[in-house]
């Protein structure tokens, strides 16, 4: 019998598949496409995630850097540009990489993890026992595994096939054009790499472009071809059916600026794509019994800000080593669980952040004055702050202690100080094992039992007020310096009972 069934290998599905081998389950990845890549789709990552990369490893292996990821000064949100230098503590990261370049980077570890990858298997039925999942794939082929995750998309076949609503709204109200265009240098800005567009102006990188008809963004990514994007509110609904042409984005960009840009169409393979409306949802439940969801199978939302990545990403280190803990038989009672009730509520404030910028963006006097309203209020570096936190994801926090100001947060970058010099606590956790920083030299004797499960570290920490931290397998915060008995009652909590 199979340990974990995974429908699907776009990034979640990957990244959850590696997650489960460092824990010492080896996962089949299903995935009905023959060959990889596809449409184009994200151009990068935002938020915590990047610095979640890092603590695999897999940050350098995208980024081409040996130093540690740095916050980004200043992005949008809404159509409005955030200056994040005016933070103290920046929580705000982006990775410029395409989803493809992220994709293989993935499909190569997990083959140094020995994942077993089947290409070309699509999963068109399913049946549960009581103590396993069958699988019926579309050549009639038949799977028995312990747990199935659906990793297969918003339209998921799993999802539907297993029972579980998929509420929520879909606005159609907007069109979006998108495509990987060239201009000619005369319209090429180069003191801020922008358009300059003739009769209306410069249209800046990296933002959105608001005017009384819709909305233009310009991304010229370093070494790859420039995106363009235009979003606007017709009068009549916009059908997807028909194959969009590279004139009528160049069509759109004129409606919206009221003037006229030449694109063309860069040599390789490019992105050409309409989109007719934002659809909103929330899966009824992430679980059906052994079937769980992971990414967009778990929720869909506007693409606006980037946050799908930074969501789904984490939903996968989430679930993972807690699917593995129960795989394994060390779980304690109610440990899966908690996937849903820690990420449901992250997936609810990322829809009310896309949400909100979908309606700053919109068409109307009345949006315009909300506008002026808001561009007063990020004036004031704590609302920017607000925002970042909630663009980023730093803002999250699980139930936890409410007397532990770090349980349940995001664990700080420290540097613990040992034997062999100074280590980066991302260079700890890339086996995704639990892990207990002491300064002390105190608790190892409290952690004895758990040694199986958890690792040690211990020596003078930096970057922490915090004396001792024990960092879950997600690199999230367990518990910080309390007594023996509050540490004892935190891994028992976590990772189960101790050995015998």
């Amino acid at each position: 019998m199979i340990d974990v069934l995974i429908a699907g290998a776009g990034p979640n599905g990957l990244m959850l598949a590696c997650e489960l081998a460092l824990a010492g389950v080896r996962p089949v990845v299903l995935e009905r496409r023959p060959t990889p890549g596809g449409e184009p789709r994200a151009n990068g990552l935002v938020g915590q995630v990047v610095r979640l990369l890092d603590r695999r490893g897999l940050y350098a292996r995208l980024s081409g850097e040996s130093s540690p990821p740095s916050p980004q000064p200043a992005f949008t949100f809404g159509a409005f540009p955030l200056d994040l230098t005016v933070l103290a503590d920046n929580p705000h990261y982006v990775l410029g990489v395409p989803q493809a370049q992220l994709e293989a980077a993935l499909v190569a570890r997990a083959a140094e993890l020995e994942v077993d990858l089947r290409r070309g298997h699509e999963v068109v039925d399913l049946h549960q026992r009581p103590d396993a999942v069958e699988v019926c794939l579309a050549d009639g082929t038949q799977l028995t595994a312990r747990f199935l995750v659906g990793a297969d998309g918003g339209r998921s076949t799993v999802r539907r096939l297993v029972g579980i609503d998929f509420p929520g709204v879909t606005d159609d109200r907007s069109v979006s054009r998108t495509a990987t265009v060239t201009v000619p240098a005369s319209f090429l800005d180069p003191a801020t790499g922008g358009l300059r567009v003739p009769g209306y102006g410069v249209v800046p990188p990296f933002q959105h472009t608001r005017t009384p008809r819709g909305l233009v963004a310009w991304a010229p990514f370093p070494g790859r071809p420039a995106l363009l994007t235009t979003t606007e509110w017709p009068d009549a609904p916009t059908s997807d059916d028909a194959p969009m042409e590279l004139a009528e984005l160049r069509a759109s960009v004129a409606r919206v600026l009221g003037a006229d840009l030449p694109v063309g169409t860069p040599d390789g393979p490019g992105l050409l794509r309409r989109l007719t409306g934002r659809n909103t949802r929330i899966a009824a439940s992430y679980r059906a019994g052994r079937v769980l969801l992971v990414g967009d199978a778990a929720h869909v939302h506007p693409a606006i800000g980037g946050p799908g990545l930074n969501l789904g990403l984490q939903d996968a280190v989430n679930l993972g080593w807690k699917l593995a803990a129960t795989v394994r038989g060390w779980a304690p009672p109610g440990l899966l669980d908690t996937y849903e009730t820690e990420r449901r509520p992250v997936a609810e404030r990322v829809v009310m952040s896309t949400q909100a910028q979908s309606a700053l963006i919109g068409p109307g006097d009345e949006i315009t004055g909300l506008r002026q309203l808001f561009t007063e209020l990020l004036r004031l570096p704590e609302v920017t702050g607000h925002i970042a936190g909630l663009m980023s994801g730093a803002d999250v926090r699980y139930p936890a202690d409410p007397a532990d100001p770090l349980a349940g947060r995001s664990a700080p970058d420290v540097v613990v100080h040992g034997d062999h010099g100074p280590t980066r606590l991302a260079e700890l956790t890339r086996t995704a094992r639990p892990l207990l920083l002491d300064s002390t030299g105190t608790y190892a004797e409290t952690a004895a039992g758990w040694r199986d499960r958890v690792d040690v570290v211990t020596g003078p920490l930096e970057g922490t007020t915090a004396t001792a931290l024990l960092v879950r397998p997600d690199c999230f915060v367990a518990w910080s310096a309390g007594d023996a008995d509050t540490l004892r009652a935190s891994l028992t909590r976590h990772f189960g009972p101790p050995s015998a």
